[in-house]
């Protein structure tokens, strides 16, 4: 949003030494409003563009189209990663194939009896060899089948542990992430497909249309230009010794060289709160070296009557200095 561009073309100070006291203060400036630049928010050719110069648009009206079809494809492209990282995510969920558990169950079952009979073995031959009938190898050889059969066990059961969990607790964060990211993924692009659909954001009246259909809209560009003429403003300037008589929500009158015989009521809606130079495109020299105070005057303006960039006089009631 941005301020129509000030088109002050001459400053009208109210004399303070001649003027008796208790005139009303008078100056002159430009009618302005507030205009809306609608942008384009994704780049692309522009394939419908309802917008005209001229017409009044509600808020919501759809202004322009642009293409979407390399987006529809990166949807979808989107939504393909998206079901890959859900199933992902289920299997390592889900852990191992059940015929796998019953492999890794079967090969515990056989490393557990083949330790019960390395254990029966060794204990057999403590006995025999505290009788001297084996020999000491012998009873080494069965501790050497024992601790085997006691390293092979752990190994099985270990396995069968980790085939029925499959995933560390760190793996599945990972995976919920990546499931996270394509997802957020889809969301970006279907933003980006709803933003291919312009509408106004506002409401008021279409004052440029800068492109046309068929032409390629970039990121950020103008498509069009609505301006909030239900209500404008003038922006006058008043000298170091008039500002004082002047308060917030004073009552102002506006006359424009349209209807010479009509004031238009107008309030005091901000007064600068410091002094500037009179613009350079005011007045004469000497003028533009007094140091002056901005004054702004809101009018309403239901009918349209009041046009931006017509000049305006305004007279403003002072009021008692010191209140």
């Amino acid at each position: 949003m941005r301020i129509f561009p000030l088109l002050i073309c001459g400053l009208l100070l109210a004399s303070c030494t001649n003027d008796p006291a208790g005139a009303p203060l008078r100056a002159s400036g430009t009618l302005e409003t507030v205009e809306v630049n609608v942008s384009a928010k994704v780049p692309g050719q522009i394939v419908t563009m309802n917008a005209e110069e001229g017409i009044a648009v509600r808020e919501g009206d759809v202004l322009a189209v642009i293409d979407r079809s390399t987006l529809d494809i990166q949807h979808r492209q989107a939504g393909a990663g998206v079901a890959l990282a859900e199933a992902q995510l289920a299997l390592l969920l889900s852990g191992a194939r059940a015929e796998d558990i019953r492999s890794a169950e079967e090969t515990l079952t056989q490393a557990e009896a083949s330790l019960a009979q390395a254990q029966t073995d060794f204990a057999r031959l403590e006995r025999l060899l505290s009788a001297s009938s084996v020999t000491k190898k012998q009873r080494d050889d069965a501790e050497t089948r024992l601790t085997v059969a006691r390293a092979q066990t752990e190994a099985a059961r270990e396995n069968l542990s980790k085939m029925r969990r499959l995933a560390r607790p760190e793996e599945i964060r990972a995976a919920r992430a990546r499931l996270d990211q394509a997802r957020a993924l889809t969301d970006l692009i279907a933003k980006q497909i709803a933003d291919c659909t312009v509408t106004a954001p506002v409401a008021g009246t279409i004052t440029r249309v800068p492109l046309e259909a068929g032409e390629t809209a970039a990121s950020g560009s103008v498509l069009a230009t609505i301006a909030r003429l239900e209500q404008v403003h003038v922006r006058v300037y008043l000298s170091e010794r008039e500002v004082p008589a002047v308060r917030l929500g004073s009552q102002a009158a506006v006359v424009v060289d349209a209807y010479p015989g009509r004031a238009f009521p107008g309030t005091v809606t901000w007064i600068s709160p410091t002094a500037e130079f009179t613009p350079k495109n005011v007045q004469t020299k000497e003028d533009r070296v007094k140091l002056v105070f901005a004054v702004k005057v809101e009018l309403d303006n239901p009918d349209g009557l009041l046009k931006p960039g017509v000049y305006a006089d305004v007279e403003i009631p002072r009021a008692s200095i010191g209140k």
